[in-house]
């Protein structure tokens, strides 16, 4: 389609006050005339001017004069910065201050004695020239003489040699043409060197601006102006503090100059990236630092993810790790409890692989005798994290689990005839089955703490996924006692609270997994009783809070900052059973990922480690009980238990009938069936076949225990 035509025209008749000076006119779809002459600028097309000066190649040029032109004169401000630097003690100076900005006393007397030597030697230089003229000429005349009376002895050996007396001056003769030559040949070189020379020192001063990369950032090629991927040195790291916008830290660079460099540590490499301290001078806080994440790694060509700060045990001073440009969005490859099919556990002195720290290390948790709280947003790895310490611990045959899944969509199934209970479910009735069995667990916990001192009990991990829903509970017992919430008579909270304070010294454990914590849904003093405390990436600070700790999050912990989605699997964790860095409160974790078919396979190998087990799906609250029949179901498969584990399996299948349970209320009942306990390898065990044999004999002569 044609575009519309506009024609300027000029009047013909001298402008008036009622005429227009300029006569517009629009006329549609009329084909442009061609031109009858040279068209002025100011008709010119203002589309053909815009894409003129915009043009890639007109952008492109300009660019590059730009660059090189300003290559050449700061590389000659550079070269003369250096030249005033080597002649005087400016250089000196400066230390002195960045030594005083940073209060290292200490670093500026020695660099004033520095300065006191180099002033002077200068001194002694310049005492020297004043001397040098007169000692010059004196060597002049000496050299002179020496060398005249040189080349008179050889003339004079000559013409003895050859009996002619011309001969005594030849050799004079022959340095007088040597210097003639010299002088000819400077003379015929000096004009070109005249007319090069200013070429040749502009080139070097070219190339020092290009090496110093001395244009602005507009003006550089596209892959310096992008910058990633480039390599952290020490004046990009002093640039990035600089331009931080933090007054203070401002003029005080600025009044260190170079010597800003003397703020920072070594940089060392620290897995995908580098690690560097810095030593903030006087008046600049670490917060200040700390609040400016995101404009430090933009600063610092990176994402904002890619840059952590911590602080170490220094004062005043911040740790920067910065990652490799793309590095962290790298998979960290599969756990060693995936690619290691002979690898076991231990409880007591074993640590769990659970992925990798940010220095590429692996990163490995212990589990002894440790509370273990996990959170997060939804969907960013919390079951998996969770489950991959499981996995782990399922390999040490002598660890009990009693697992409750509130979200109940199978990601614990595999737990299936591995733990003593397994209850799935979101509903408030799965609740009140996984406040019965923490319930259990309290029981359980109370007869260890009972027995004589020096028993040793097997560790018994009460886990429950999405605890929030527990605690968010709105039902309540025929009592009125809720089994929600956090008060006093909150029976899930109460219990919880109880393992957390006593459960440790005897080995029953609380792992509690869940997401979006609040003050409603994650109590503080549930919260604050877990020993290992992770979370993955939440949403605001005050979340982040309650997850770890002001503590950790004040020296730098920030799970708020992960990227939800991007930084799947990525948890800040608060515990003394992972090794963390000297100075820091917490560490940042690529936890591994492992798949339900893989966690099938592990507990698959952890069921071969074990003699059987009978998972309840229910905590059955009937009055009506068969003791012996309960006795066989927690055995199950086994050929024999020992005692302790059927009275410790017992209690968790119903801690109303057999919470209170002694080993001589055990041995009463099988006594009295024939199916009496006896000793194998030292300890008591209750045999598979004799409970069989006695139920089997019980049913024939058709008699019940209803006790």
């Amino acid at each position: 389609m044609s575009e519309n035509v506009v024609h300027l025209h000029k009047p013909t008749d001298p402008p008036t006050p009622d005429t227009a000076p300029t006569v517009l006119t629009v006329v549609p779809d009329a084909p442009p005339a061609p031109p009858t002459g040279p068209v002025p600028l100011w008709v010119r097309s203002g589309r053909a001017v815009k894409r003129a000066a915009t043009s890639e190649r007109t952008v492109t040029t300009v660019r590059a004069a730009a660059r090189h032109s300003l290559y050449t004169l700061n590389g000659g401000r550079i070269v003369v910065k250096r030249t005033w630097d080597g002649r005087t003690g400016a250089r000196y100076e400066r230390m002195i201050r960045a030594a005083e900005a940073a209060g290292n006393l200490e670093a500026a007397e020695e660099w004033e004695e520095r300065l006191q030597r180099f002033r002077a030697a200068r001194h002694h230089r310049r005492m020297d020239l004043l001397h040098s003229p007169v000692e010059a000429a004196r060597g002049v005349a000496v050299g002179a003489g020496m060398s005249g009376g040189v080349l008179v002895a050889l003339g004079v050996a000559m013409a003895v040699n050859t009996g002619r007396a011309g001969d005594v001056i030849t050799p004079l003769m022959a340095t007088v043409d040597f210097i003639a030559l010299l002088i000819r040949i400077v003379q015929v070189v000096w004009g070109p060197a005249l007319t090069i020379g200013p070429f040749l020192a502009l080139l070097a001063l070219w190339s020092v601006g290009r090496k110093q990369q001395a244009a602005p950032a507009w003006a550089l090629p596209a892959n310096v102006r992008n910058g990633e991927g480039e390599p952290i040195t020490p004046s990009i790291v002093v640039k990035a503090l600089r331009d931080l916008g933090v007054p203070a830290l401002r003029n005080a660079i600025k009044e260190m100059g170079d010597a800003g460099a003397s703020m920072l540590g070594p940089i060392t490499i620290a897995g995908c990236g580098v690690e560097v301290d810095v030593t903030l001078p006087s008046g600049v806080s670490t917060v200040e630092v700390q609040q400016r994440r995101r404009k430090l790694a933009e600063n610092l060509t990176r994402h904002e993810h890619e840059v952590f700060i911590t602080i170490p045990t220094a004062a005043r001073t911040v740790r920067l790790w910065i990652a490799d440009s793309g590095a962290l969005d790298e998979p960290i490859g599969p756990s060693p409890l995936v690619t290691d099919e002979t690898m076991t556990a231990n409880y007591k002195t074993g640590k769990a692989p659970w992925g990798q720290d940010l220095r590429g290390d692996a990163a490995t948790l212990s589990l002894y005798q440790r509370h273990l709280l996990i959170t997060g947003l939804s969907n960013q790895g919390k079951t998996v994290a969770l489950r991959s310490l499981a996995l782990w611990l399922a390999l040490d045959r002598s660890v009990q689990f009693l697992v409750g899944d509130l979200k109940g969509v199978g990601d614990w199934a595999m737990f299936d005839g591995l733990a003593s209970t397994l209850i799935q479910g979101p509903t408030d009735e799965h609740v009140i089955q996984v406040t019965e069995m923490v319930e259990g667990a309290v029981t359980e916990m109370n007869r260890r703490i009972q027995a004589p001192p020096g028993t040793v009990f097997p560790p018994l991990i009460v886990l429950v996924d999405e605890a929030q829903v527990a605690f968010m509970c709105p039902a309540k017992d025929e009592d009125k006692r809720p089994y929600g919430g956090s008060k006093a008579n909150s029976r899930y909270f109460m219990a919880v609270r109880k393992i957390h304070n006593q459960g440790r010294a005897v080995n029953v454990l609380m792992w509690q997994g869940t997401q979006d914590p609040t003050n409603e849904n994650l109590p503080k003093l549930v919260r604050e009783g877990a020993h290992t405390r992770a979370s993955l990436a939440l949403g605001t600070e005050s979340q982040a809070r309650m997850a770890l700790g002001d503590k950790a999050v004040d020296g730098g912990a920030a799970p708020n900052l992960l990227r939800p989605g991007l930084d799947r699997g990525t948890l800040v964790v608060a515990s003394d059973g992972i090794t963390i860095p000297a100075g820091q409160s917490s560490i940042t974790v690529r936890t591994h990922y492992i798949d339900d078919d893989a966690a099938k396979a592990l507990t698959d190998r952890a069921r071969a480690l074990r003699d059987g087990v009978t998972t309840l799906h229910t905590i059955d609250k009937g009055e009506q009980r068969d003791p012996l029949a309960d006795i066989a179901a927690v055995i199950g498969d086994a050929p024999r238990v020992r005692t302790k584990d059927v009275l410790a399996r017992l209690a968790t299948q119903n801690r109303d009938a057999y919470g209170g349970w002694s080993f001589i209320d055990l041995k009463r009942v099988l006594d009295d069936a024939g199916a009496e306990p006896y000793k194998s390898d030292g300890v008591m065990v209750v045999s598979r076949d004799r409970v069989a044999r006695a139920l089997a004999g019980r049913d024939t002569d058709g008699s019940a225990s209803t006790d």
